[in-house]
């Protein structure tokens, strides 16, 4: 058994793992709670590329970076609102570490005591393009996954405070390893949707953001967020967190320099070809409207085909209202890491084509259901019941079901029980409901204990290239300040089309709309 040193590594000359690729791939295909591996990637040379490291493999070259403030707001720094600049890592190493050189850079205009950096999304598959053989250096194939490495992985380095808004991936499950300084993750589980104030403003195609900020929150205007129940951990160099499917998490860099790699995985049946995310992923572009990368993930998991439905939905009432919308507003809708709005058209194509492949998978698992069917009249009866949730009548039973199968987000105290968790799998808990309902405040300034305290006993999302952008910090709506305002005449005063959009694209509200088109396609 490897033993760990304190940055979570194994001890030289020692390469055993405590856990087989085949049983941390059940691990990571099964648990629906948060979990921290330690000892799996003592060996990976992944492990080396910290900052510096990696400024001598780029050589120069140039990446973007979000600029955000350190000051915390009651609303979230979305990337709607921050600024841009293009950078090498050697001036973000200046920059970070005060020294004079960064003064005249592309960091003169934001000092550093007041300002963080993030290099986020950044897909190793691009960023390396000239460097194929550094894709090795990642080896998901220790988690069960052969053939996923850096290809299919994103890098992600940032300064003190560096964030991300709160929000989960409509798709999958996510790994992520943390290469360099710590970040502290604020997990939120599947039920507690309705408590974080769900919005597709900014949009971004399979991410859902949350309204409230959730490390600074403003309780008068989002009083539910005190029924949360968050989960917070800090991840150190060495360790691999698990992130499920459709937990909430906001992630924020506590240390001068942190670097981390990650990668979605797609929830998949046993037996089925593994995809790459950017295959999984939509192209948004008119030239590339045919979404040949659609037809290609047709092998996916029911969940996650009537997910993309769900998206295409989404996307084309967004698009259709903004547009809509005079450009005099001022509202930044679109999140930077999309193109451009796309047209009606495109979008209606994006749906059929989702639809179509929904469908192609439904017609593969049809010798699949109906050897299953067979095993008995007890089962047989249960599963029409099962279906309705995918085909949806108007029962209120139904609608129930579908609530259900969105909120759930805990084991069975059974199959929690299956789960090898110790010193080199350890649950992510709770916190106390007086430290959940009170935020980020009340946690203490370094979780590591969290960790070791246990110890003891969503390719992604397409970031393209958007020219600069510099907003203004203040990103509220008119709606927002009548919240705030408890005047009668503010309580009356028009929705805006973001109130709309809030009610429109709910993910309850989405997915029940899904379940209904799919119907109508099915006859």
């Amino acid at each position: 058994m490897a033993v760990a040193d304190s940055r979570g590594r194994a001890a030289p000359g020692e390469d055993v793992k405590p856990f087989t690729p085949e049983k941390t791939r059940e691990i990571v295909m099964s648990l629906q709670q948060p979990a921290v591996f330690c000892n799996m990637v003592g060996d990976w040379p992944a492990l080396h590329w910290d900052v510096k490291h990696l400024s001598a493999m780029l050589d120069g070259k140039t990446i973007q970076f979000r600029i955000g403030l350190k000051a915390m707001d009651l609303v979230p720094q979305f990337e709607t609102s921050c600024s841009y600049v293009k950078a090498t890592l050697e001036e973000f190493l200046a920059w970070s570490s005060g020294q004079p050189s960064s003064l005249s850079g592309p960091f003169s205009c934001f000092e550093h005591s007041k300002y963080w950096a993030y290099a986020d999304y950044k897909y190793i598959a691009r960023i390396f393009e000239d460097k194929e053989e550094v894709f090795q250096d990642v080896r998901w194939s220790d988690f069960g996954f052969p053939g996923r490495s850096g290809k299919e992985s994103t890098l992600w380095i940032g300064s003190e405070g560096a964030n991300t808004p709160c929000h989960l991936d409509s798709y999958g499950c996510n790994l992520v390893l943390q290469i360099q300084g710590r970040k502290r993750w604020h997990l939120f589980p599947p039920g507690d949707t309705s408590f974080l104030y769900p919005t597709r403003i900014p949009y971004e195609e399979s991410s859902i953001f949350s309204k409230v900020n959730v490390a600074n929150p403003d309780l008068k205007r989002f009083p539910e967020f005190k029924n949360t129940r968050a989960h917070v951990v800090t991840l150190s160099p060495g360790q691999v967190l698990l992130v499920p499917k459709h937990w909430w998490h906001y992630v924020e860099s506590i240390d001068p320099i942190t670097v981390s790699i990650n990668s979605w995985i797609e929830l998949r049946k046993e037996g089925e070809k593994s995809l790459p995310k950017t295959v999984i992923r939509m192209t948004w572009t008119e030239e590339r409207c045919h979404l040949n990368c659609v037809s290609a993930a047709w092998d996916l998991q029911d969940s996650d085909h009537e997910a993309r439905v769900e998206e295409a939905i989404t996307r084309t009432l967004v698009c259709a209202l903004k547009s809509a919308e005079s450009s005099s507003d001022g509202d930044p809708w679109l999140n930077p890491t999309e193109v451009e709005a796309t047209s009606h058209e495109v979008n209606l194509q994006y749906l059929n084509q989702a639809v179509s492949v929904y469908f192609k998978c439904q017609k593969a698992n049809v010798s699949e259901q109906a050897h299953r069917s067979s095993s008995g009249a007890e089962q047989e009866t249960r599963a029409p019941c099962k279906r309705r949730k995918r085909q949806v009548s108007c029962e209120p039973q139904d609608c129930q079901l579908l609530n259900h199968e969105f909120s759930s987000s805990t084991f069975k105290a059974e199959e929690l029980q299956k789960i090898p968790f110790g010193p080199h799998l350890v649950q992510v808990l709770p916190q106390s409901q007086e430290t959940s309902s009170l935020g980020a405040g009340a946690v203490a300034s370094d979780d590591r204990d969290l960790l070791h305290e246990n110890e003891g006993g969503h390719f992604g999302k397409l970031h393209c290239t958007r020219k600069q952008l510099v907003m203004s910090n203040d990103c509220t709506t008119p709606a927002n300040q009548m919240d705030s305002d408890s005047s009668p005449n503010a309580l009356q005063a028009a929705l805006s089309t973001n109130d709309l959009l809030d009610c429109l694209v709910n993910p309850h509200v989405i997915r029940l709309v899904a379940q209904l088109l799919l119907e109508r396609a099915r006859v």
